[in-house]
């Protein structure tokens, strides 16, 4: 029987100019309009057998995992396991790997342990969400900051963290130091609002040997906003190979250090300050 398509006027013409369009790099719509033909069932008969160019193919964004997806499937896998493996639908690896065989069916022990161990990423994921909406909802209480409010929590901040006179060692100098960005934003607004002017402040990094040093010189200049030229000598704490760092990977950058010229003065009110805190909070009427 002849097939429909073939029965086109000049078919065997058509075929041979659409081939040769095809192996030009032509798409099916440029096929299309440079014969003139509109009839699909004929345009897929003259090009039956002709792969699309290159540049007509939809990037595949799962081709990577599909591949995995298939890999693992080989090894043996089952298709719990490569979800949990890749976070792919287990529909989606049904069409990857249905042509595979399947594995072995798994003994009750692993089951067991695969069911376990999905039930505990889900409630993960649970106390995941429950954390970021409890933080969220609680970042909005705050709300804006006044004056006399930034005042106190910088007071509190310093007698907390910032270096502090000893009967021993008398220094009345104001040096503060944090490994967390947070405190040292807060901290130098502080300053700010005691009229402090950022030319007497000095800055340093301390940081463990093995780190990244001139990235941390970097991200803590950034976050003062101020040149890394303007950084004092970047202080190096050598590694106690006895014991464990838990603070190691690209986040860590050490702490931050600044320091306030002629601070004698501020230091005496900041304790002062504290001070007054402490017996008002005594006083506090519930």
């Amino acid at each position: 029987m002849t097939h429909p398509t073939s029965r086109h006027p000049n078919f065997d013409s058509l075929r041979e100019q659409a081939v040769t369009l095809r192996r030009a790099g032509l798409s099916r719509r440029q096929i299309r309009d440079r014969l003139h033909l509109y009839n699909n069932d004929i345009l897929n008969r003259l090009l039956e057998g002709e792969p699309p160019p290159d540049w007509t193919r939809r990037p595949q964004a799962k081709d990577d995992l599909r591949a995995r997806a298939r890999e693992l499937r080989l090894q043996g896998w089952t298709y719990d396991r490569i979800q949990l493996e890749l976070g792919c639908s287990k529909s989606s690896i049904s069409l990857w790997v249905r042509d595979l065989p399947k594995p072995d069916r798994r003994d009750s022990v692993e089951q067991a342990k695969l069911a376990g161990r999905k039930r505990w990423d889900h409630e993960l994921a649970v106390r995941d969400e429950e954390r970021r909406r409890t933080k969220t909802a609680a970042a909005n209480e705050i709300g804006t900051m006044t004056d006399r409010e930034l005042f106190m929590t910088g007071v509190a901040l310093y007698w907390a963290e910032g270096c502090k006179d000893k009967p021993y060692a008398r220094r009345e100098s104001v040096q503060f130091v944090n490994s967390d960005p947070g405190v040292i934003r807060v901290f130098l607004a502080w300053l700010d609002l005691l009229g402090v002017e950022r030319e007497r402040l000095r800055y340093r990094v301390m940081i463990h040997l093995t780190a990244d040093t001139k990235g941390a010189e970097r991200y803590w200049a950034d976050l003062a906003g101020v040149d890394m030229s303007q950084l004092q000598r970047t202080t190096i704490k050598k590694h106690n190979p006895k014991t464990t760092r838990k603070n190691v990977g690209e986040n860590y950058r050490g702490c931050f250090v600044i320091g306030v010229l002629q601070g004698a003065d501020l230091y005496r009110r900041i304790e002062g300050w504290w001070s007054g805190m402490v017996v008002a909070a005594e006083q506090r009427t519930p």
